[in-house]
């Protein structure tokens, strides 16, 4: 009997490290964990080592066990993997398909307890009370503690409904969630924030998205910078790859569906408290960019970013770092009144800023595009920098802010600063050089050259 009783138990243990495996392999991982996908894709056949996946965080209560032993378990439980003949290595049966409809089929729910070790299979064997999970996957702040809240992926649209609309509602641990699907959850955040138009559906492709690597996305981007358009006369396109350096970070610049310059958002960083935000602005008051740019270009040595909307009583300034509070002081107090309104100043709320950097970001990608299309074959590499104007790479000293570039080097040396005339609108602003200022620099050379720029890679 107690034998009996033993191998239960280790049949269970075993389904446990298969699933868990199962998930880094599944359609719902795979293609977004930017590790598994480099050690999926390193060899035509797909092996991946056993040893390495044994070694993830999720698995550590299994590794007491050996790599042998988590053989087994796969070979033994899990239908979707197999291991091959020496026990050292494991892939997936099939080809990896992208997910359909995985927004319409996350929940969000809200109130859970403070993490520790046995949280996250806690979290999973709780949801799955309702129905089969794809994911599981713990909300985290900046700085990578809980929020106290989850994204949670079913396998099934019904069991969405069924969860949201469960009587009671759902708790864990005795304590009553707050529960919406995903979608209502990403609507409900756009209404708070007033969002409209196309500052909608970029925050609903945040959260849609919520991914800083999409092997599909960047499979498709890659093809889109590729393919040309049939039937279409060709627009001029960078000769070589544009990069955007913006908050810190160095971004490339894709080809968008309207042949203009994209960023991927989930690749634009997050600097908190570098945004701030004006209500109380008159209805119908129009608020004079340069009052504002003037003096906080004085203060902090570049112009910021400004937002406003017609219309609207509110705004967003958004600078090239994190304020100080000396600095929030300073701008309270040097801008008191705008369009001769007293306004009230804050530091913008973590989502309005989020969605704020990634629409400068993307504003930028379109201006530094165009800029770098002009410059034809000189250039091997093209850096784009936010912010920096006038600096020297490889002892050529390429035009100033978002300018229409001459169609040489030597032109574009020739070209006297006052004569240069704007490429596009910085946000929803009249173009100045007091704008959001974007450079593009040129390499000559080979690949090494661009080092000089000091190019800070992305850390995915």
């Amino acid at each position: 009997m107690a034998a009996t009783t033993l191998d239960a138990e280790d049949a269970a243990t075993m389904r446990r490290a298969a699933r868990q495996i199962e998930f880094y392999f599944a359609d719902s991982n795979l293609p977004y964990d930017k590790f598994m996908w480099t050690l999926h894709t390193k060899t035509p056949d797909h092996w991946v080592p056993i040893a390495t996946v044994a070694s993830f965080k999720r698995m550590r209560e299994f590794m007491p066990l050996g790599n042998p032993w988590v053989a087994r378990a796969l070979r033994e439980q899990s239908a979707q993997l197999e291991v091959d003949s020496a026990g050292e290595n494991v892939r997936r049966k099939t080809e990896v398909q992208e997910p359909k409809d995985q927004f319409e089929r996350s929940v969000y729910a809200k109130n859970f307890p403070e993490e520790d070790d046995t949280l996250q299979a806690r979290l999973e064997a709780f949801f799955e009370t309702y129905g089969p999970t794809n994911a599981v996957r713990m909300r985290r702040d900046k700085d990578k503690k809980f929020k106290l809240s989850v994204f949670a992926e079913f396998t099934s649209i019904d069991t969405v409904a069924a969860f949201v609309n469960a009587d009671p509602k759902p708790s864990f641990e005795g304590t009553e969630l707050l529960v919406m699907s995903k979608q209502d959850y990403c609507d409900m955040k756009i209404r708070e924030k007033g969002l409209v138009g196309k500052a909608a559906d970029n925050r609903k492709s945040l959260y849609s998205s919520g991914r800083k690597f999409d092997a599909f996305r960047d499979a498709a981007s890659s093809k889109m910078d590729l393919d040309e358009k049939p039937g279409a006369a060709a627009a001029p396109e960078p000769t070589s790859e544009v990069f955007l350096e913006f908050m810190g970070s160095t971004i490339k610049i894709h080809k968008g569906d309207d042949g203009g310059g994209t960023v991927n958002i989930d690749d634009v960083p997050f600097v908190k408290g570098a945004t701030m935000r004006y209500d109380g602005l008159a209805e119908g008051a129009r608020v004079n960019f340069m009052d504002v740019k003037a003096p906080l270009k004085e203060k902090f040595g570049r112009a910021p970013f400004i937002k406003s909307t017609p219309g609207a009583t509110f705004g967003l300034v958004g600078f090239h770092k994190a304020l100080t509070d000396e600095e929030v002081q300073f701008v309270k107090e040097t801008l008191p009144k705008l369009a001769d309104t007293e306004v009230q100043w804050s530091v913008a709320g973590e989502d309005e800023e989020k969605q704020f950097q990634i629409e400068r970001a993307q504003s930028a990608a379109k201006m530094a595009w165009e800029q770098a299309s002009g410059i034809g074959t000189a250039a091997e590499v093209v850096a784009v920098v936010a912010g920096e104007v006038g600096r020297v790479v490889d002892e050529v000293k390429v035009g100033a802010a978002v300018v229409g570039a001459p169609s040489t080097m030597r032109e574009q040396q020739k070209t006297p600063a006052r004569k240069m005339h704007p490429l596009a609108k910085s946000g929803n602003a009249p173009w100045s050089q007091m704008a959001d200022p974007t450079s593009v620099f040129v390499a000559r050379g080979a690949l090494p050259t661009i080092a000089s720029v000091k190019k800070q890679k992305l850390d995915e």
